[in-house]
């Protein structure tokens, strides 16, 4: 008897979970106080709801109830979904600023046998949110880091755009001031795909009078507080959207910009915009013929079509 009990043992030791801290954790949901399965040491992406706090998983509910410590961007936000479920687990900041110091102590937890989840304020960790830095602190380390999926403002606008979802470019915020944030739109202007951002409300009046500028007569949804109250999304072109937010002032909440692919014949109408440019500058200081050459290398044009091009300009005629 003592034989077989010293080898279930080591089966058991072999087969059970990790779990130092011997912590399981609590969390109740719809009304019921349920027990969270211990976790392995390791680092945890949780993704958390973007404006509903009924949208969290319930995995991700075990795991916030079962880590040793929950890293938050802001605390006082993250305090308010773990009220609403019960739990109690401690929190600790862990935001953009946060220096090597912070990360280099979250490892060593880790190391030290600990599970930490990472979150943001609201949706998926690292995606125009910080924890970039300490997830490839935990990766360097060798140390495992476990993703636990859930809501994203990028997706859940995107999907009801009514735009195309096969290819997406998510651009996260652009820049605050309008030259800078023209040159990066025509930067990203000729990806194929449906285009994604984020705007902070008191710049959404100006940043679509700079897309409508730039990218022309697309289609663009301005989707606004997605999954809350008062939840809205607005559909139009670019420039009736521009003229819209314009006269009403800038609106309340999140805010993702969706816009559409440009069409073939916008393209083609940017590229024609585009040999007129280098033509006309060209024909400044060459002949008609040098003038045709000069632009036909440089956009890899035929020689034909850009001489025609050329010598329409050159009498004041397009061709």
């Amino acid at each position: 008897m003592r034989q077989w009990a010293a080898m279930r043992q080591r089966i058991d030791n072999r087969t059970r979970r990790p779990n130092p801290s011997g912590k399981a954790g609590v969390f109740t949901a719809f009304g019921l106080a349920a027990e969270a399965e211990p976790l392995n040491p390791g680092l945890y992406v949780v993704a958390t709801p973007i404006g509903n706090l009924k949208d969290v998983t319930f995995r991700a509910l075990g795991v916030l109830a079962a880590a040793d410590a929950v890293l938050a961007e802001d605390t006082r936000v993250t305090r308010t979904l773990l009220a609403h479920y019960g739990i109690t687990t401690p929190l600790v900041a862990y935001h953009e600023h946060s220096n090597d110091a912070v990360r280099e102590r979250m490892i060593h937890r880790v190391r030290e046998g600990q599970a930490l989840a990472l979150v943001s304020d609201a949706g998926t960790p690292l995606v125009s949110d910080p924890g970039y830095k300490l997830v490839q602190s935990a990766i360097d380390a060798g140390l495992p880091v476990t993703p636990i999926p859930g809501p994203s403002a990028v997706t859940t606008a995107l999907v009801v755009s009514g735009l195309p979802t096969d290819r997406f470019f998510f651009e996260g915020f652009l820049p605050p001031r309008s030259a800078a944030r023209r040159t990066r739109l025509s930067e990203i202007a000729g990806i194929p795909g449906t285009l994604l951002v984020f705007e902070a409300p008191h710049r959404l009046p100006e940043m679509l009078a700079d897309a409508a500028a730039v990218l022309g007569d697309r289609p663009a949804v301005v989707a606004r507080e997605l999954t809350k109250l008062f939840e809205t999304v607005r559909r139009g072109t670019l420039p009736e959207l521009a003229q819209t937010f314009a006269a009403e002032g800038p609106p309340k909440g999140e805010i993702v910009v969706i816009i559409g692919e440009a069409t073939r014949a916008m393209h083609a109408a940017e590229a024609e915009a585009a040999l007129d440019e280098k033509l006309a500058a060209a024909l400044a200081r060459h002949s008609i013929k040098d003038a045709a050459a000069l632009v036909s290398g440089e956009l890899g044009i035929p020689k034909r079509e850009a001489y025609a091009r050329a010598l329409a300009l050159a009498k004041g005629k397009k061709s």
